[in-house]
């Protein structure tokens, strides 16, 4: 069956065990992560989108996983946690995109997936207020982060960093995570020492019509 054309928009963030800045990204994932694997959770409000026929407004989730070496040396275990509003189309749509079976940003990564661990439902509250943010859902994941400033106190904008090749946007904001809890799918993290790395941005991804 031929993927349908897709388009998806909105807001991304992200906190990773790396301590701040991470090193993948800067390293075209060829470094080892600071704490030698990673585990890494990615939070995607969509705003606007749709798969096909299938709405995806306002639908949120979370990709979850864990490197056990260079990201760029594979062996990936992934995963998503969906919100629970999501019909059983709208979770189908949303795990072929973010597993890049679909095609789009994230296909080119699909070959470094060693093992998909699933996807789980859960209500995914994602708020922001300024250069702060929180991504929650429900007994699986609580993280937060908060912009890092520039010495200019008359500039809102938190420091960033530009054409990265990373899927969701070229250009990051960098972030310190406050808090990062993790026990889904096989994975658990936690950490509130304030020392390792976050991103955010807005997102917008969509595919070509396959024929």
């Amino acid at each position: 069956m031929a993927t349908p054309s897709w388009a998806i928009s909105g807001r991304y963030y992200e906190t990773c065990s790396c301590d701040f800045v991470c090193p993948c990204i800067l390293t075209q994932m060829t470094a080892r992560p600071t704490k030698d694997s990673c585990t890494f959770a990615m939070a995607m409000a969509i705003e606007t989108g749709s798969f096909g026929g299938v709405d995806l407004h306002g639908i949120p989730f979370i990709v979850l996983g864990f490197t056990p070496g260079p990201m760029g040396q594979g062996n990936w275990s992934v995963g998503l946690v969906v919100d629970e509003r999501a019909t059983d189309q709208q979770r189908d749509a949303i795990t072929a995109i973010a597993s890049g079976g679909a095609g789009g940003p994230m296909e080119p990564l699909a070959g470094l997936i060693g093992k998909f661990l699933g996807v789980e439902r859960a209500p995914i509250v994602i708020e922001s207020s300024g250069v702060k943010w929180s991504a929650v859902a429900d007994g699986l994941v609580d993280m937060g982060a908060e912009g890092v400033m520039g010495i200019d106190p008359h500039n809102p904008e938190p420091l960033a960093i530009d054409n990265t090749g990373h899927p969701v946007n070229k250009r990051l904001a960098l972030a310190h995570a406050l808090r990062s809890h993790v026990h889904a799918l096989g994975l658990t993290w936690d950490d509130t020492s304030g020392r390792n790395n976050g991103h955010y941005a807005p997102f917008k991804w969509s595919n070509a019509a396959a024929s």
